[in-house]
């Protein structure tokens, strides 16, 4: 008997190991095996995706490497390009909302807040677009409706040539545009484009007004629309006045300016006394958009080292993230940012259209008076 119950004991003994082994086997993992199971899913994008943006060579610098380097990581994406102003764009999305044609725009900051107040972009997170993070605080867009890319500041450009043999003043201030010695000399752009808007903001600025009290801008633009024979329709039109030397004076982007001046123009940039404001271009996803994931990709990847350098070095926009960047180029680029006016871009953007009225009212007669 002894025998037996020694031999039931170990018998015994066995099963409670068996059975202790087996439960182990079945207990939750520890935390390696808990993370890889909580891990979101990798992205996996459609097989196309339609991005809008500026032309000339923001285009150009969008399909010759962009698309390209895009591709290598993502082969099977069919990347079109769509190019427009940024007031076009927003136009064409609205347009589309109940049948999106465009998944990603790349627009400047004044036109994407008018088309979040118009709900027409989905709201962005950085859990699909980790490069979120990277962009700075200065540059948050509101409810993370969009993510700047890139921005430059605003400002007067001036031919020093020219300035130099008419013996015209160097402008220090948003008001020398509205000095007599301007009269045909300058060329500004319609206030429907960010240029013409950005500049009407800042005369208001100037002789203290603001976004919110834009008497004294619209009066001061009345008289410099008697210095010249037209309002230019587009930065390309702002471009050939400055190259064919029948204006020596506009108010435009520092990014704008120095690519023309690697061209062979002696553009000068200044920004006024009264300062300026920071033209943000932001990337959306339009909501509804055909194609969100790779949507998200394409932001993210925007916002990568790589992108970010080619907009200092191609395009001389100042990169959203803090990559550093060649020093040549990064002194090329760097300027007085306590100088910068942030503008209230839900004001501008609703008053945008109360504006262009007032424009075609009050200014657009004055041209060439």
């Amino acid at each position: 008997m002894k025998k037996w119950g020694r031999i039931l004991s170990i018998a015994a003994l066995c099963g409670t190991m068996l059975a202790g082994c087996g439960s182990t086997a079945e207990q939750p993992k520890g935390d390696a095996g808990a993370s890889t199971t909580n891990e979101p899913a990798a992205l996996q994008p459609e097989k196309q995706l339609v991005v809008a943006g500026n032309g000339a060579t923001v285009e150009q610098l969008m399909k010759d490497e962009i698309f390209k380097k895009f591709n290598q990581k993502y082969p099977d994406v069919k990347l079109t390009y769509v190019s427009g102003v940024s007031t076009e764009i927003v136009a064409k999305v609205k347009a589309q909302k109940a049948s999106p044609q465009i998944d990603v725009t790349i627009v400047e900051g004044g036109e994407q807040e008018a088309g979040r107040v118009e709900g027409l972009w989905e709201a962005l997170s950085d859990k699909d677009i980790p490069n979120m993070k990277k962009v700075g605080e200065d540059l948050k867009v509101k409810d993370n409706s969009g993510v700047a890319v890139n921005f430059t500041p605003m400002g007067i450009s001036y031919n020093a040539e020219l300035v130099k043999a008419k013996g015209l003043p160097v402008p220090e201030s948003w008001n020398d545009l509205a000095k007599p010695e301007m009269k045909g000399n300058v060329t500004l752009a319609e206030v429907s484009s960010n240029f013409g808007r950005s500049a009407l903001i800042m005369l208001a600025y100037a002789n203290g007004g603001s976004e919110k009290n834009m008497d004294a801008g619209f009066e001061k633009l009345q008289t410099i629309a008697g210095y010249m024979p037209t309002f230019a329709k587009s930065a390309a039109q702002l471009q050939q006045n400055l190259q064919n030397k029948t204006a020596a004076y506009t108010a435009w982007t520092m990014a704008r300016s120095l690519v023309q001046k690697d061209a062979g123009l002696d553009l000068q940039f200044v920004i006024p006394k009264e300062g300026s404001n920071l033209v943000p271009n932001v990337a959306t996803i339009v909501k509804g958009a055909k194609n969100p994931n790779a949507s998200k990709l394409f932001i993210d990847f925007l916002l990568t080292d790589e992108v970010q350098t080619m907009y200092g070095e191609k395009l001389y926009y100042n990169p959203a993230t803090a990559v550093k960047l060649p020093d040549d180029i990064a002194k090329k680029l760097s300027f007085d940012r306590n100088k910068v006016v942030k503008f209230d871009l839900e004001v501008v953007g609703s008053k945008t259209p109360e504006w262009l009225d007032r424009f075609n009212k009050e200014v657009a007669p004055k041209v060439g008076k």
